[in-house]
């Protein structure tokens, strides 16, 4: 090997440099394995970026555009429906032609703009690398383009960089790296130079930086030891492009509802067919085209234009729930979730840090409040606490020996600055100390900043009236051992006891809190320098802080409501272990007594992965790679499995899960693109609200198609008997055209505007692989087709008896059909509960409109003389219209009894569902 081409992922010499664990190798030993012991010269960088190629992450091999709108067509019931488009053409039923190509064009154009929209998630990541970055070359200290970057080089880190490679640090001061993109920690990362273990995850990986993460405060040098896809980034990358996104179970049902009932249409034409040679005695010619037209009026053209129109619905619905739906059919899955897995840090929490407990003279305080919100009492147990000099000191300490500010945006308050220190100035306003006003009364004479070797943080403060004192604060071991007295609730000094603090700091720690310690050290006016060697011992203890990232209030009631609706709620974090059991607790998690972390994964096969995946609730310190091994093992376990995150680390397991959720205000780009359902306000409880309305889409959906099938079962069963009796048909096929459009179109498209039915949110999810044509509806379609067939064949005849006119007979078969159908609708708006009730009998508005547009559809196709010539119909007297009204009266009668009789037993519609075979 050459100087200048060090081992990195693809050379021979190496099984890549990923494999290299460049965290647990000292600093030196990194520059000689990558033969860079000092500043690249330009010869080195041209070889290398020759070798190994740019710093950026390769560009997705994207389909075009005829590629995408090809597989849009590849559906098995557009290929019934483009069929039935050439039949009823060649029939010379135009309009049904094209009212079946209009569907058609609008169901592929819906799905080719929405997989254009789902394309771009690898064009997020890319974007999140750094554009610029400052090396160190032979020729001195230049700022150049990032993707100029090789593994080698030397690079300086500033506060608000983005760091634009892997590096390997030489050197901190003061650096906290935010990686919550990548690991879901909740706080900058303290960094060191320090060798870490071998075995050490990402997040603890303390000496590295990694890129597309922010450095938050202090600066860095480091040596660059990857670049481009062998980044940690990079390798996000590749997962997720690698990662295949899930056919949603809605698709998957209905292709296989469209291939049974096409093949059932099919094999029940031939058989008709030959029926029909054998009975009828019908020329063949024109027995042919009967049975021809019998088939697509049996096909239930209509069903995709209502799936579209109710997704979309849902859709809308879901968008003043501040939840942006990428992909229309993920509604719907939403409403067979069985299991949420939620990132921790800004989805189930605030991502706010927040003091939520002080322990002051041996005495434990907890604080109240939301986030950065200034708002919240201090408690002593149950009652509040009693202002106090101590307290008073305490909370001036956190609000003067911290460089943070809060300010206010648009309703809301940012941290500039370290989000801890931010929160101590919050919890200093809720004792009663302002930062801002009384903070002028103490200007700061010098400091002491922190530093990851002192592990403390010190500020030289003067009063207006000639008093200094000197405020530290840092790691709890620390500041205990630089203090020789803690301070009283009065403001008197008193012996310290170390151990006992020790065991306070360690029972705050068990409760997943970070903790800090406050201390003083009064000093003579007159001194105005600082220097570690001051504060190094004779401190004077004030108290210790415990600070939380802390549950949404909101996300405790929505883990609630999933769990009453049958919904096992996991989180999956790179946080640590114990925060983690912590905030799961307190948010009210089912299981917080085991929690499984990225290591321990590590070592379970698949099969043992499944079983802790489905016992577990709780996972720890993971990878991108850990959490999309959970979501399949889910999978695996039959559930349906929604994934929530924010991060770059999240999105190949939001590709990947049924119901990919991003997080729209605090979410990074590249998880935004990945996931199929972006919340505008970052609320877990708009995911309770999601599951919600995906399950009032499906019902309303299995409302529709047990609405729509029998009125082309019953219109195909009352030919078919016509045709095999040798009989007048009762409908012609142009009425029946008439029929179709009126019922599929006017009538069924009511039900997508279905609100939620009561308990909705009570049921346990449905099984995946439920079929849309099951149990309860099957038999629903063929008790109501075989209703209408009687009301269409009563029809027919009584017209006959008393006019003996086979148009008038014909017409109020056809105004006695829909008269069943108007009142059916009725009766199928609530499957499990009474229709005749004032709420069943006033409906929604748009079904009171629908009807009304059909009652006076009906008048017209009755009684105007235009639609006597178009569809051979005839005039009825006022007895003609009170029979077809009263067929449908005794149907919705009919259908209340079956639903009465149905409660009594204790068997509902989606008991029903479930338990049925199916198709």
């Amino acid at each position: 090997m050459s100087s200048s081409e060090p081992p990195q992922s693809g050379s021979d010499e190496s099984s890549g440099n990923r494999e290299l664990h460049w965290h647990a190798m000292d600093a030196d030993k990194v520059r000689s394995d990558l033969s860079a012991t000092g500043p690249l010269t330009a010869q080195a960088v041209s070889e290398r970026l020759s070798k190994f190629g740019h710093n950026r992450l390769p560009e997705a091999r994207r389909r075009g555009p005829l590629a995408r709108l090809g597989n849009q067509l590849k559906n098995f019931l557009i290929y019934v429906l483009i069929t039935a488009a050439v039949i009823t053409a060649l029939l010379g039923h135009w309009v049904d032609t094209t009212v079946i190509l209009a569907v058609v064009v609008i169901q592929t154009l819906v799905g080719f703009i929405q997989e254009g929209k789902a394309e771009q998630a690898l064009s997020a990541i890319r974007h999140m690398l750094a554009p610029r970055a400052i090396v160190l070359r032979d020729g001195g200290q230049k700022k150049i383009d990032a993707a100029e970057l090789v593994p080698g080089d030397t690079v300086l880190l500033e506060p608000g960089d983005r760091v634009p490679a892997d590096i390997r640090l030489e050197r901190c001061h003061n650096l906290k790296i935010e990686e919550a993109v990548l690991t879901g920690e909740s706080e900058p990362v303290n960094k060191t130079t320090d060798v870490q273990p071998a075995d050490a995850v990402l997040g603890d990986q303390l000496n590295m930086a990694f890129s597309g993460t922010m450095v938050a405060t202090g600066t860095g040098r480091g040596v660059v030891v990857r670049t481009g896809p062998e980044t940690e980034i990079g390798r996000i990358s590749g997962l997720l492009q690698d990662t295949a996104t899930l056919k949603t179970p809605l698709l998957e049902q209905i292709d296989r509802f469209a291939r049974y009932l096409s093949l059932i249409i099919i094999v029940a034409g031939v058989v008709i067919f030959g029926g029909g040679l054998a009975l009828s005695g019908l020329p063949l010619r024109e027995l042919f085209m009967a049975v021809v037209g019998l088939t697509v009026a049996a096909i239930p053209e209509g069903l995709p234009a209502i799936l579209t129109i109710t997704l979309a619905i849902g859709v809308r619905r879901m968008a003043s729930r501040h939840a942006v739906v990428r992909r229309m059919p993920v509604i719907e899955t939403l409403g067979a979730v069985s299991v949420i897995c939620s990132d921790k840090t800004g989805t189930l929490t605030r991502n706010e840090m927040m003091v939520t407990a002080a322990v002051a003279a041996g005495k434990r305080l907890d604080i109240e409040g939301e986030g950065y919100e200034p708002e919240g009492d201090i408690r002593d147990g149950s009652d509040l606490a009693d202002g106090s000099a101590l307290l008073d000191e305490l909370a001036r300490a956190a609000a003067l020996c911290n460089d943070a500010h809060l300010e206010r945006h648009e309703g809301t308050i940012r941290v500039a600055g370290d989000p801890m220190e931010g929160a101590l100035k919050v919890f200093a306003q809720k004792a009663g100390f302002d930062p801002e006003t009384d903070g002028r009364q103490w200007p700061r004479a010098d400091e002491v900043p922190f530093d990851t070797d002192n592990r403390f943080m010190a500020t030289l403060n003067h009063d207006h009236h000639r008093h200094g004192v000197v405020y530290v604060k840092g790691a709890p071991e620390r500041i205990l051992e630089m203090c020789t007295g803690m301070v009283t609730d009065s403001g008197d000094t008193s012996s310290l006891d170390r151990e006992a603090w020790t065991a306070v700091v360690s029972e705050l720690a068990s409760e997943g809190l970070r903790v800090l310690a406050l201390a003083r050290w009064p000093v003579d006016p007159s001194q105005n320098t600082l220097a570690v060697e001051d504060v190094e011992e004779g401190l004077e203890l004030l108290g210790l802080v415990g600070l939380l990232d802390p549950p949404r209030q909101e996300a405790i009631q929505a883990i609630q409501d999933c769990h009453d609706a049958g919904i096992r709620v996991k989180m999956i974090t790179g946080d640590h272990a114990m925060t983690a059991s912590a905030i799961g607790a307190r948010l009210g998690l089912e299981n917080t007594t085991r929690v499984i972390t990225g290591k321990e994964l590590d070592q379970l096969d698949e099969k043992e992965l499944t079983q802790v995946a489905g016992d577990v609730d709780i996972f720890a310190r993971t990878s991108p790679e850990h959490k999309l091994r959970l979501v399949e093992a889910l999978q695996a376990l039959h559930g349906v499995v929604a994934m929530t995150g924010d991060g770059v680390n999240d999105a190949p397991a939001l590709k990947r899960a049924d119901v990919g959720i991003a997080m729209g205000v605090k979410g990074s780009e590249a998880a935004r693109e990945a996931a199929s359902v972006v919340l505008l306000d970052d609320n877990f409880a708009s995911i309770a609200a999601a599951v919600r309305e995906g399950r009032t889409v499906y019902a309303n959906l299995k409302k529709a198609i047990a609405f729509m099938l029998p009125i082309n079962g019953g219109e195909s069963i009352s030919l078919i008997t016509a045709l095999l009796l040798g009989l007048s048909l009762p409908i012609s096929a142009l009425q029946i055209l008439w029929v179709n459009l009126v019922g599929s179109v006017i009538l069924a498209m009511t039900l997508a505007f279905e609100p939620a039915e009561p308990g909705v949110m009570k049921r346990p999810p449905r099984p995946r692989d439920e079929s849309l044509l099951a149990g309860f509806v099957v038999w629903r379609v063929a008790f109501v087709s075989l209703l209408f067939l009687i009301g269409i064949f009563a029809a027919w005849y009584w017209a006959m008896f008393r006019f003996d006119n086979e148009a008038m007979a014909r017409t109020l078969a056809v105004n006695t059909l829909v008269a069943m159908e108007v009142f059916y609708l009725f009766a199928v708006r609530y499957l499990d509960t009474a229709s005749i009730t004032l709420r069943g009998v006033l409906g929604t508005p748009i079904v009171l409109l629908a009807v009304g547009a059909v009652i006076l559809l009906q008048l017209l196709f009755t009684y105007l003389p235009l639609f006597h010539q178009t569809f051979g119909t005839a005039p009825l007297t006022v007895g003609a219209l009170v029979f077809a009204g009263a067929a449908g009266v005794v149907v919705l009668l009919v259908l209340e009894l079956e639903t009465w009789l149905r409660r009594r037993w204790g068997k509902g519609a989606d008991d029903s569902v479930s338990s049925g075979s199916g198709l």
